[in-house]
């Protein structure tokens, strides 16, 4: 089993290089279909991924139609929108034996409406108030991964680690460190 977050012409490289990261902390896998609107080597992305740049599997696709050939047989392909009525909580995502693909669309216009329609039993939505267009993309796809992972138990991830000055653990907070109360607060 794989996740994929697939970004369809993706504009903004601060969003790619976000999800880039996401994607590396979460072993994932990162497609991205072209034409990009920026280029791989753009500041702004590298400045979101940091040095994580080298632990993301990124693969690019020509087009949609080159994006949908590259699938496998066992592939389970999400387009996330808020057009849809169904929630991404809806969908149960631990078959080991299928990949994941969550396909988040261009950050001005979505996913092309013709794509949508095709798929339309395939259609997810984050559930959110009036108040607001849409999530950034970032954040829609980290909610979404998270979804998935949570559901498969967080596969080849750490759900708990041992850090040298640790805040919750060992004398990190040993009396006197800090000079306030916290029960007063």
């Amino acid at each position: 089993m794989t996740n994929h977050i697939v970004l369809f012409e993706p504009e903004i490289p601060d969003n790619t290089g976000n999800i880039a990261r996401t994607c590396a902390g979460t072993n994932t896998v990162l497609d991205l279909i072209e034409p990009l609107g920026f280029r791989l080597d753009d500041k702004h992305l590298k400045r979101a991924v940091l040095d994580y740049g080298g632990e993301v599997e990124i693969r690019r696709h020509d087009d949609l139609r080159a994006f949908l050939d590259s699938l496998p047989e066992n592939a389970e392909m999400y387009l996330i929108s808020k057009f849809s009525s169904k929630s991404y909580t809806d969908v149960d995502y631990t078959d080991e034996s299928k990949d994941y693909y969550f396909v988040f669309g261009r950050e001005t216009t979505g996913l092309p409406e013709t794509f949508m329609r095709r798929y339309e039993d395939r259609n997810l939505r984050i559930p959110m108030s009036d108040k607001i267009r849409a999530f950034n993309l970032s954040n829609s796809a980290a909610i979404v991964i998270f979804e998935a992972l949570r559901q498969q138990g967080f596969p080849h991830m750490e759900k708990s680690h041992h850090y040298e000055n640790d805040k919750l653990k060992d004398d990190y907070n040993r009396p006197g460190r800090y000079q306030r109360n916290l029960a007063k607060h």
